[in-house]
């Protein structure tokens, strides 16, 4: 029986990868001045660029799940099609809208009794989720029938290491993740944070260091300790509209530990609007997160 892999707006994936793979996604959502947008938009791949100049002329920017009832309205059009449906979502420890679209899917499952509708959580954000989902897709693509694609990710996702770094601690502040006496001490230090996410998909604060330049270099050290044969990878870089940097940490990976293969991507305006203009975040396979 076909099947479709349905995923959301927060894995990065560009259209080009998105199409290859005839993936479903699912797209959160961000508000400025009252007008909603859609984060995942067929041919509106420039607006990104626009979403990180409002960031920086301090538009107020709030984000909220995918609109549940244009999610099922799609998850009914290809059950009505005759395909079964694996949602690899979103990690539930940063957002709701793994758990909201898992409620949904349960409901739709005893509507289509013939239908298979399995749901797993990738404990992923970013290009970490776009990796995994690209991996399954390619699982798929060679002929991998839904249950094992469904048991791939749950034998993977612990190996997908996230390692980020942001320019502008005052997104991190504002949204919660810094009190206000850190964001004013490590604003005036110059410190830059280097985070992670964990096993359980939730955002852990891991290292301080002082100047862009020495995150920069934290992640590729993060890399070389833990990644497996890293030469063999296609490795993952989600940016928040900051190429040159992009560049700077390609240039050391390839050096250290000669990668050749990249896939890069802008963050997403749900992760973008918490993690701010400057974002940088790297995605490999490694022995441990």
């Amino acid at each position: 029986m076909a099947f479709k892999i349905v995923t959301d707006s927060s894995c990065n994936l560009s259209e080009e990868m998105v199409d290859e793979f005839q993936l479903e996604v699912l797209p959160l959502t961000y508000m400025v001045d009252e007008v909603q947008y859609p984060c995942f938009l067929k041919g509106g791949g420039g607006e990104l660029s626009k979403f990180y100049d409002m960031l920086r002329n301090d538009k107020v920017i709030t984000t909220s799940l995918p609109n549940q009832a244009n999610t099922e309205t799609t998850l009914r059009g290809l059950l009505d099609e005759g395909l079964d449906l694996l949602y690899v979502g979103f990690s539930s420890a940063i957002s709701g809208t793994y758990e909201a679209t898992e409620r949904l899917m349960a409901r739709l499952s005893s509507e289509y009794p013939d239908r298979k509708l399995l749901s797993v959580c990738t404990n992923a954000a970013a290009g970490g989720e776009g990796l995994l989902v690209w991996l399954t897709a390619k699982k798929a693509k060679e002929g991998a029938s839904i249950e094992e694609c469904f048991d791939f990710v749950q034998e993977t996702r612990d190996s997908i290491c996230h390692w980020f770094t942001v320019e502008d601690l005052k997104y991190l502040f504002r949204g919660g993740r810094l009190s206000k006496t850190s964001f004013v001490a490590a604003s005036m230090l110059n410190i830059k944070p280097v985070l992670h996410v964990d096993n359980e998909g939730a955002l852990i604060p891991m290292d301080k260091v002082r100047g862009r330049k020495k995150s920069i270099k934290a992640l590729c050290d993060h890399m070389e300790q833990t990644a497996i044969d890293p030469a063999s990878q296609t490795v993952f870089i989600s940016h928040g509209d900051c190429l040159e940097d992009v560049e700077t940490l390609k240039s050391l990976i390839t050096q250290r530990m000669g990668v050749t293969n990249y896939v890069v991507n802008v963050l997403d305006p749900v992760i973008g609007a918490h993690a701010g203009p400057g974002t940088l975040a790297l995605f490999f396979i490694g022995t441990q997160k």
